[in-house]
């Protein structure tokens, strides 16, 4: 039996709020709606009123933001689903930190697929309460330098300066660090792609995503191949090579 969600929905604007909860109805039978709020302040009252499993929190609203209701508990005995717009500040931040989020103008399907991650982490956790202390550090900074990612125990959170490369398993990613360290992802390397190109992150094959400030040497014979600081070689499309090459100039100058 499916357990419900007692969920409280906090957003400043009455068609999100009655949106979400239409589709929560329809689509969410595990859901259900206890409670409403329209401000970040009026959010902590019925949150801790109603001891909700499950907020739906809008990121930007007048008098406080969602950050500002979440700093408000010590002890966060509930999950959250940001809903944010996708040019917020804060979306790099909420990535990083592998917190569950839906943008605006909301997805029935992305909708769905994020309850669904909440309640399989809910039923994989062993502790009711939820860490954010990962997106709140990655919040101070335009460059979060924490990158939390899903594995079968939890939530891993990394350094990007110890990622050696990431590479691609069907659906799912392994992630090499320093310490010959490496995680199993359920998550594919495209998406690892788009959060860590700015961080010296390139990919070089369909494959392969390299940290270029662990590249060992290029070697251009045999097609031509990467050797990584742990010694394992990474192949590199005919077509990367010059865009390689371009960037390991810029980082070793």
């Amino acid at each position: 039996m499916t357990n419900i969600l007692r969920t409280v929905i906090v957003d400043d604007e009455q068609d999100a709020v009655n949106f979400i909860e239409s589709i929560a109805k329809e689509y969410c039978p595990n859901i259900k709606i206890i409670g409403k709020a329209y401000s970040a302040i009026e959010g902590v009252e019925v949150i801790t009123k109603e001891k909700p499993d499950l907020v739906f929190l809008d990121v930007e609203m007048p008098h406080g933001s969602g950050f500002d209701l979440l700093a408000g508990f010590p002890e966060k005995n509930f999950d959250v689903i940001f809903i944010t717009a996708f040019n917020h500040y804060a979306i790099r931040a909420i990535k990083f930190s592998a917190v569950d989020y839906i943008l605006k103008p909301i997805n029935i399907n992305e909708f769905i697929e994020a309850v669904k991650r909440v309640e399989e982490a809910r039923n994989t956790r062993s502790n009711r309460n939820v860490n954010f202390s990962t997106l709140f550090e990655n919040l101070k900074t335009a460059m979060p330098s924490k990158l939390a990612i899903p594995t079968s125990n939890g939530m891993e959170y990394l350094n990007t300066k110890e990622i050696i490369r990431v590479e691609a398993d069907r659906s799912y990613s392994w992630f090499y660090l320093k310490g010959e360290i490496k995680h199993l992802v359920s998550r594919n390397l495209k998406e690892y792609q788009e959060l860590l190109s700015d961080r010296n992150f390139f990919r070089t094959h369909n494959s392969h995503l390299i940290n270029l400030e662990h590249v060992k040497k290029y070697i251009r014979h045999e097609g031509g191949y990467i050797e990584m600081i742990d010694g394992s070689t990474v192949p590199i499309s005919r077509g990367k090579k010059d865009l390689f090459l371009e960037h390991m100039s810029r980082i070793s100058k």
